[in-house]
């Protein structure tokens, strides 16, 4: 078996059947696996998908707070461009293309703390990028940790039963997992901590950066708008948390073949460009799975990449000193290429 075989660790219904074929689990099998799996008192190693939900729960109080005693329309127009636009740019400029996939690089630790701190932080980056890389390697096939034709509580709920690391990697395996993190700047536990916690990231240091985050955005939006608009984006925050949660099972035709022709030019597994997750976040999935180290995705005249003109601009700038671009590849390869 391969590294990527093995860093995640499998649900109790398994990547696959009998027949080698995906494992459908119930919805009762993925709830008792959600809720198993969110249990701090049955295993300490369950901290960290925890605490990626307990934030979420956390934003619910501000958002009913928005909704019920603050409201005012210019605040909902607030709420809309920060959950649509800002939080869903900084995934794909922050977990997407840079912690995944180092589709550009930083000039110093300082520019990829104020790029990480952009926004109000929601989602652990350990979640997000060892699971993005078996998502690559195994995309749309059993062990794919958010495979679409698993149906969508599958896609919905895979950052708790699919997406964190196997609890029992040998001391190899581990430190092969921490380098898929090392340029992210998160600092790994040592491997007897690992053990202990069944993670990379420690969580002390994972709550006190939270904390810090959360504190000083809501000051800042506190000083800019009062309690009111602190309120109203935190709430949307949490929004963006959960509405990213559904994005692979969208981005992946929902299970069935909807690629387009001279749209979805990737045909080895069932990814599509869709205008709206586009046009909001720069996620041109097709794109992005021809090329995933490209910094670009938007590579047609009429798909705009929001998170491309963050990276440029900061390479314009000084902050970035190199990226990737594969448009000339793109339209090369693809667009261009005779029959």
């Amino acid at each position: 078996m391969t590294f990527l075989d093995v860093v995640l660790d499998p649900p109790a219904y398994g990547w696959k059947d009998a027949n080698g074929e995906l494992a459908k689990p119930t919805a009762k099998q993925i709830f008792t696996e959600f809720f198993s799996r969110l249990n701090i008192f049955r295993s300490r190693k369950n901290w960290l998908p925890l605490f990626s939900w307990l934030k979420v729960i956390l934003t619910i109080p501000m958002l009913c707070l928005f909704l019920f005693y603050y409201f005012s329309w210019p605040l909902l127009i607030a709420a809309f461009l920060y959950s649509m636009i800002v939080m869903g740019t900084h995934g794909t400029i922050w977990h997407h293309r840079y912690c995944t996939h180092g589709a550009y690089t930083f000039r110093n630790k300082f520019w990829r703390f104020f790029t990480q701190n952009l926004t109000i932080s929601m989602i652990p980056e350990e979640i997000y990028v060892v699971s993005h890389h078996v998502h690559h390697a195994k995309s749309d096939t059993p062990g794919d940790p958010y495979n679409a034709f698993g149906g969508f509580l599958y896609c919905f709920l895979a950052d708790v039963n699919h997406q964190p690391i196997a609890k029992d990697l040998s001391e190899k395996d581990y430190y092969r997992a921490t380098r898929l993190m090392k340029h992210t700047g998160v600092t790994p536990n040592t491997y007897a901590q690992y053990l202990e916690w069944g993670s990379i990231a420690n969580p002390m240091r994972t709550i006190l950066s939270t904390v810090l985050n959360w504190g000083f955005w809501y000051a800042a939006f506190y000083l800019i708008g009062g309690h009111g608009l602190a309120c109203t984006l935190f709430g949307a925050a949490g929004i963006w948390a959960v509405g990213v949660r559904t994005f692979n099972y969208e981005g992946h035709g929902k299970g069935k073949d909807m690629r387009r022709d001279h749209c979805d030019y990737n045909r080895d597994d069932m990814s599509i460009n869709q205008l709206w997750p586009g046009f909001v976040a720069g996620e041109w999935h097709n794109n992005h799975h021809l090329f995933p180290k490209s910094a670009r995705t938007g590579f047609l005249p009429h798909q705009i990449d929001i998170a491309w003109y963050y990276i440029h601009l900061m390479y314009k700038l000084g902050p970035v000193t190199a990226y990737r671009d594969s448009k000339n590849e793109f339209y090369n390869e693809h667009v261009n290429k005779k029959p």
